[in-house]
């Protein structure tokens, strides 16, 4: 392998570990991640989530695109300063610009049901 192989494959690893596609670095990628925030409409009810258990609009439940399951997160509403705490326990959205999908009771907790999203912050709950 050449040498600017080798500078090349060393690039290519450093940003895959930067962005956390590779190793653990997407262990704590919501830390102050702001964005949009969505929830699952009622036809996912009792549908089975990518961790495996039945998806229930009564628990305080979310997906996120790469947070472990079983990770608990506090999501901010910056505009209101009303927030809720969640645990991962699928993946999404795979909607654009949408950074968590809540369940329900997380969204009203938040106020966002008649408004269907709104911006938020998440945060690593230890």
């Amino acid at each position: 392998m050449g040498c600017t192989s080798r500078i090349l494959l060393t690039c290519c690893l450093a940003g895959l570990l930067t962005t956390g596609i590779v190793g653990n670095a997407q262990a704590h990628d919501a830390d102050g991640q702001q964005g949009i925030a969505s929830y699952y409409g009622d036809q996912f009810q009792g549908r089975p989530t990518a961790s495996g258990e039945p998806f229930d609009q009564q628990a305080l439940t979310a997906a996120h695109p790469s947070l472990p399951f079983g990770t608990k997160v506090l999501v901010t509403r910056p505009d209101t300063g009303t927030e809720v705490e969640v645990l991962i326990n699928d993946r999404g959205p795979f909607v654009k610009g949408r950074i968590i999908d809540l369940s329900k009771r997380a969204a009203r907790k938040l106020g966002i049901l008649n408004r269907g999203v709104a911006p938020v912050m998440l945060t690593l709950v230890d």
